[in-house]
């Protein structure tokens, strides 16, 4: 952990996933920041690929360790999901069970009530983490936190940026804005708040059994729209003479390619 920290200072340049999960020991690590108005997380590292499915499955659910760290500022651990209440993440849960996940841990990047982000931390099921394995966590959330509040000038050599490639490197743009995009469009469909369209985009995800950012593809490009609870008319496919859109409807609330309803 030493020599990860020491290449944070340096604006050294590789996997900075890869890594921290080998200093941490760990299975897998994601960094994801808080970003736009509505603070939504977007995923900067992530490594090996369950990180990312996990981190995909906590946004697309809304419900996990990395949410529950971003509205309360506090770490969670939870070293063996099995024994986790079921009622405390009740659609979460079965889901990480299925991707082979048995440990999460994460750790909020924050000074008092300033929130930059959050450091997910998967642990194997034979080990819970331990002291050695907390403390170099907390020094590494510490240290990306003084990092992204200071725009990373002091850990990039005294530049106004660290260079490509480098550890600290910011996105360029949002991975996830075309959910912002659906979650609008969805507003506006439906007349509702942009809480309650996300909500809704959610819901339909997850009962079509599909990742968000997917579903959210198909209402930017207007494939799928959303309508009155009464109307089960979401899918279009220009096939429906009736409609006055371009589009036209098929099938109802369900994925065309056979989710779960």
């Amino acid at each position: 952990m030493a020599d990860v920290l020491r290449s944070l200072r340096l604006g050294g340049r590789g996997n900075p996933a890869q890594a921290c999960a080998l200093a941490l020991r760990a299975e897998g690590v994601a960094l994801s920041l808080l970003v736009g108005k509505d603070r939504a997380a977007e995923p900067l590292w992530c490594y090996p690929e369950i990180s990312v499915r996990f981190e995909e499955l906590q946004f697309t659910l809304g419900e996990g360790p990395g949410p529950d760290v971003v509205r309360t500022g506090t770490p969670v651990t939870e070293p063996d999901l099995g024994r986790v209440r079921p009622d405390r993440w009740p659609a979460l849960l079965p889901s990480a069970r299925e991707m082979g996940i048995h440990g999460v841990s994460c750790f909020p990047l924050s000074i008092g009530a300033i929130r930059v982000g959050v450091l997910t931390v998967l642990s194997d099921g034979d080990r819970r983490i331990n002291e050695q394995q907390w403390t170099d966590a907390t020094a590494l959330a510490g240290a990306l936190t003084g990092a992204f509040l200071n725009g990373d000038r002091r850990w990039s050599g005294g530049g106004s940026a660290p260079a490509p490639g480098t550890f600290l490197e910011w996105p360029t743009g949002l991975h996830r804005a075309k959910v912002h995009q659906a979650t609008g469009m969805i507003s506006v469909q439906l007349g509702v708040s942009m809480e309650d369209a996300l909500l809704r985009l959610r819901a339909f995800a997850y009962s079509s059994d599909r990742p968000l950012g997917e579903v959210a593809d198909d209402v930017v490009v207007r494939r799928l729209r959303f309508q009155d609870d009464d109307d089960d008319d979401n899918y279009d496919n220009g096939n429906d003479a009736n409609d006055n859109d371009g589009m036209d409807d098929i099938g109802g609330p369900y994925s065309p390619d056979g989710g779960k309803g």
